[in-house]
C-alpha cells in the first residue's frame, strides 16, 4: 500500500503547476474559495462577489485551506483533486484485494490510473474527481460491508459508507444521494434479499449522513431566502429533466467519451463484462460483487445518458467499477493462454497508437492551411519519437517472453505506455494557455494596479483572471451564468451595462479592459472614447483609457 501511494503519488502529483488555470472550471473553482478566504464568509459561496449557489460547499473549503497553507499557485489548487484522483486508486486496490486477490487490487489500481479521464481530471480543479473518489469509497464499503458478519467491522464499513456518500452529496449535490441509492436498490431488488435492510445500520447511518450533509444546506438557506428554489429546483430538477442549462447532447453521447476516456482498457471491456455477467438468472447470487459493479457501471451511465444536460465528466464515477472489472479478467489471463479477443484487442491498441505517434510527427508538415492543429501537433511531435519507442517495446514483448503463455507482461508494457503518453500529453496542454487562460495578460496587467484604478471586461468574463489579480473585476453587458446571483441582490456596482461603462471610461478614473479582439475592434470603430492598446496574446487584448506611467 505504502509503494503504491508513493507511485501513485509521483504519477499524479508531478508537474501540477506547469500550466496556467484554465477557464471557465479552473478559474470558477478557485476565485470561489479565494473570496472565502478573503470575507470569512463560509456558507454564502461567490463567484466574483455575486452569490453563486450551483453546487455546494465542501470542495470550496478543502480548497479555502489549501490557499491558507500554501497560497494560490497552480500546483496547490490541483493538489485536491490529484489526492482524489490517489484516493480512487487506492480504494480500487482494496476493494480489488479484498473481493477478489491482491493481483487483481493491483491491476485494477493500475487500469483506473492510467485511463485518460481519470488521469486528466485528477490533474484539473473540477468537482468531477472528488465526488467520483467519495462515490467510490462509499459503494465500495457498502458492498464489502455486506461481506462482514455481524460487528465493529461491519458497521464501521457502512457508517463509512453514509459518511463518504454524505460528502459526496455536500460536494456535488444531490447525486452523492441519488447514484448510490440507484445502485443498491436495484442490486437488492434483483437479488431479492430486502432482509438487507435490516442490517445495514439504516437508522444511524441516515443519523451520520444528516449530521453530515445537512448543517450547510440549513445554514446556506437560512442565510439566503433564494437559496432553496434555485439549488434544488433549477440546478438538480431542472438540470436533469429540461435543456435550461444549453447542455443538451444525444443519448449516444458518452459511447464515445468512455472509449477514449478509458483507453486503451476498453479493448478488454467487453470481454469483462462477459466474463462477470451471470450466466442466468438463478446464478445472480454466484457472483453477486460482480453484479454490484455491473450495476453500478451501466446504471450511472444510463442514468446522465438520459440526462437533458450533459458534460464530459459526468461519468467519470464509473470508471472505478469498470478498472475492477476488468482488472479482475486480466488476472485471470495472467498465468493462461491467452484467448483471441485478448490477443485482437491488444494488438489493435498497439497499430492505434504506431498512428497516432506517426501522425504527431507529419502533421505539423501536411497542414499548413491550419497552423493551430499543426502547431500544437509539433510540441507533441517532439515526443512522438519517445512514444514510438514505448510502443515498439510494448510489441516485442510478445515475441520476448511469449505472448500466447504471458499475456499479463503485454499488460505491464500496456500500462506504462499508457503511462508515459499520458504524462507526455499533459506536459503539451500547456500550449493552449493562450487559448484557455488570460494568465499572461493579468500578469502584464497586475505591476501597474493602484489603488483606485478599475479592471473590467467588456461583454465576457475571464473566470481565471480575478484570481491571478486577487481582486474582484468589474463585468460590462454580461450576466451568464452570474444571472441569478444578479437578481439576487444589488451588484450593480461592478456588474454594469453598457451606459455605466461609457461613463467610468470617459471619467477621471484610470481604467483598463480586459476583452476579445473582436470586441476592442469593434469599439475603437464607434470613435467613441480612448482605447490605448497595452497588450495581446492570442485573441485577447489588454487596452486602458489613460497612457503615462500609472
Amino acid at each position: 500500500m505504502l509503494l503504491l501511494t508513493l507511485l501513485l503519488t509521483v504519477f499524479f502529483g508531478w508537474g501540477l503547476g506547469s500550466r496556467a488555470l484554465w477557464q471557465p472550471d479552473e478559474g470558477r473553482y478557485v476565485e470561489i474559495p479565494r473570496e472565502m478566504t478573503v470575507t470569512g464568509d463560509y456558507v454564502t459561496p461567490r463567484l466574483n462577489g455575486v452569490k453563486y449557489f450551483e453546487k455546494p460547499v465542501l470542495f470550496y473549503w478543502l480548497q479555502a485551506g489549501a490557499i491558507k497553507v500554501f497560497g494560490i499557485s497552480e500546483w496547490a489548487m490541483r493538489l485536491w483533486p490529484a489526492t482524489f484522483a490517489l484516493i480512487g486508486c487506492l480504494a480500487v486496490y482494496v476493494a480489488g484485494r479484498k473481493l477478489y486477490d491482491r493481483r487483481t487490487g493491483l491491476i485494477a489500481a493500475v487500469v483506473l490510473a492510467t485511463a485518460p479521464l481519470h488521469y486528466f481530471l485528477g490533474r484539473a480543479v473540477t468537482l468531477d474527481m472528488a465526488v467520483s473518489a467519495l462515490l467510490a469509497v462509499a459503494l465500495f464499503a457498502f458492498l464489502l460491508g455486506t461481506r462482514e458478519p455481524p460487528g465493529s467491522a461491519r458497521r464501521n464499513y457502512f457508517w463509512t459508507f453514509y459518511a463518504c456518500a454524505a460528502l459526496a452529496t455536500l460536494t456535488k449535490g444531490l447525486i452523492g444521494m441519488v447514484i448510490p441509492a440507484l445502485v443498491i436498490g436495484a442490486w437488492i431488488l434483483i437479488l431479492n434479499e430486502w432482509r438487507l435492510l435490516k442490517s445495514i445500520y439504516l437508522p444511524s447511518g441516515l443519523a451520520l449522513f444528516l449530521l453530515i450533509a445537512a448543517p450547510w444546506h440549513i445554514a446556506a438557506a437560512r442565510a439566503n431566502p433564494e437559496f432553496a428554489h434555485f439549488y434544488f429546483i433549477h440546478e438538480h430538477f431542472q438540470r436533469y429533466l429540461t435543456k435550461v442549462h444549453g447542455r443538451y447532447e444525444p443519448a449516444w453521447f458518452f459511447i464515445p467519451v468512455l472509449l477514449a476516456g478509458f483507453y486503451p482498457w476498453t479493448a478488454y471491456l467487453t470481454q469483462a463484462v462477459v466474463k462477470s455477467w451471470p450466466a442466468s438468472w438463478q446464478a445472480r447470487h454466484e457472483n453477486r460483487e460482480g453484479l454490484f459493479l455491473l450495476l453500478w457501471a451501466g446504471l450511472v451511465f444510463a442514468f446522465f445518458s438520459f440526462s437533458d444536460s450533459k458534460l464530459i465528466p459526468y461519468i467519470v464515477p464509473i470508471l472505478p467499477p469498470l478498472a475492477l472489472l476488468v482488472a479482475r479478467y486480466l488476472a485471470l489471463h495472467r498465468d493462461s493462454a491467452s484467448s483471441a479477443g485478448l490477443r485482437a484487442g491488444t494488438w489493435a491498441l498497439l497499430v492505434l497508437g504506431f498512428m497516432l505517434a506517426l501522425a504527431l510527427v507529419f502533421v505539423p508538415e501536411t497542414t499548413p492551411d491550419r497552423p493551430r492543429v499543426a502547431e500544437y501537433a509539433a510540441v507533441f511531435g517532439g515526443y512522438a519519437w519517445l512514444i514510438l519507442g514505448s510502443l515498439l517495446a510494448t510489441a516485442l514483448v510478445p515475441f520476448g517472453v511469449g505472448f500466447l503463455r504471458r499475456p499479463f507482461w503485454t499488460v505491464v508494457a500496456l500500462a506504462l505506455t499508457s503511462a508515459v503518453f499520458l504524462a507526455v500529453a499533459d506536459r503539451g496542454f500547456v500550449f493552449l494557455d493562450h487559448k484557455r487562460s488570460v494568465k499572461e495578460l493579468a500578469l502584464i496587467l497586475k505591476p501597474r494596479l493602484q489603488p483606485g484604478d478599475e479592471v473590467m471586461t467588456y461583454q465576457e468574463y475571464y473566470q481565471d483572471l480575478p484570481v491571478y489579480l486577487e481582486r474582484r473585476i468589474t463585468v460590462v453587458d454580461w450576466k451568464g451564468e452570474l444571472r441569478f446571483g444578479i437578481e439576487a441582490e444589488d451588484v450593480s456596482g461592478w456588474m454594469i451595462d453598457e451606459a455605466s461603462f461609457r461613463r467610468r471610461w470617459d471619467g477621471p478614473q484610470r481604467t483598463y479592459l480586459l476583452t476579445g479582439r473582436g470586441n476592442y475592434d469593434k469599439l475603437r470603430a464607434e470613435g467613441r472614447g480612448r482605447f490605448h492598446l497595452l497588450a495581446q496574446t492570442g485573441s485577447n487584448v489588454l487596452v486602458t483609457n489613460r497612457m503615462g506611467q500609472p
